[in-house]
């Protein structure tokens, strides 16, 4: 039976508290592997860990933020694995990706994500360099937000994480308005796989680039957070926790306005502190360059 693995996963769990134990019945993230192959070349291009669904949004978002494709009409079909001799089960776990006639991609840069982990992807391992070649543009100048609607933004990603409510375990990457409202949410075991899902949605409908929406990660922002962000032309991108080295200077190169630790009424700007309009602020926000 070819049937597909939900996003939530029932488990036994004992709860030891007070010097008592009781069984109860837990929520827990599914995490499955993903493989993305390339067809009729055959070639798996990545295998990530991930949350089952939206996969295919998955895979069209990792393969625009890697240049594999440009624009929608770049795919002309995605689909889960046919192939009788995989287990019916393991068939949602392989995603064939047919692109256009004629479009031959250069794979050689892809080989850095066999195999992709769920916790944060290559991160550092992979090169500025490699952005620098690919032609990517800086991000425009503007828009421009107070420091109130990005104190705003952890709350509403947090009240709109519906599985992450069930189990606990789960990061999100989501985009908003430059008033603050949120936009588009998803959901998965790794944050780089939710902000691929993100942007494979913004893709299928036309709404690439982002030039005017802010996006917000759970956890830190790596490499590979503000290299997908670069691609999708987001000018403003948060977190809650810390950016890593390399993330700065991805940010500080193509023009990002890139925040961390927003907690509470507090965050620092790493990079681009002219889309911040503190004036009617008492706070002193300062750049800090690597």
């Amino acid at each position: 039976m070819n049937r597909q693995t939900g996003s939530k996963t029932k488990a036994q769990v004992w709860v030891v508290e007070n010097g008592k134990v009781r069984s109860r019945l837990d929520q827990l993230t599914t995490e499955e592997p993903l493989e993305i192959r390339l067809v009729p070349l055959q070639k798996t291009v990545a295998v990530t860990m991930r949350t089952p669904g939206a996969d295919f949004e998955l895979a069209a978002g990792f393969l625009y933020s890697e240049g594999v494709v440009s624009h929608k009409e770049d795919i002309r079909r995605i689909s889960y694995c046919v192939d009788e001799s995989v287990d019916g089960e393991q068939r949602h776990n392989i995603v064939n990706v047919e692109l256009r006639d004629g479009l031959i991609p250069d794979l050689q840069p892809l080989e850095r994500h066999f195999y992709t982990s769920s916790a944060c992807g290559v991160c550092g391992k992979a090169s500025l360099e490699a952005l620098r070649l690919r032609g990517c543009p800086v991000i425009p100048s503007g828009p421009t937000v107070t420091p109130e609607i990005i104190y705003s933004l952890p709350d509403k990603l947090r009240a709109a994480q519906g599985i992450f409510t069930a189990t606990g375990g789960l990061h999100a990457a989501a985009s908003f308005n430059i008033q603050g409202q949120l936009l588009n949410l998803w959901e998965d075991v790794g944050r780089h796989n939710a902000l691929d899902k993100l942007i494979g949605s913004a893709l299928f409908s036309d709404e690439l680039p982002l030039n005017n929406c802010i996006v917000l990660v759970s956890g830190r922002s790596s490499f590979e957070i503000l290299q997908k962000s670069t691609t999708a032309g987001v000018p403003i991108v948060c977190s809650v926790s810390a950016p890593s080295s390399l993330a700065v200077s991805v940010a500080k190169e193509f023009g990002i306005t890139l925040i961390g630790f927003l907690r509470g009424e507090r965050f620092n700007v790493y990079t681009g502190l002219q889309r911040i309009n503190a004036a009617e602020s008492g706070s002193r926000l300062r750049e800090v360059h690597p």
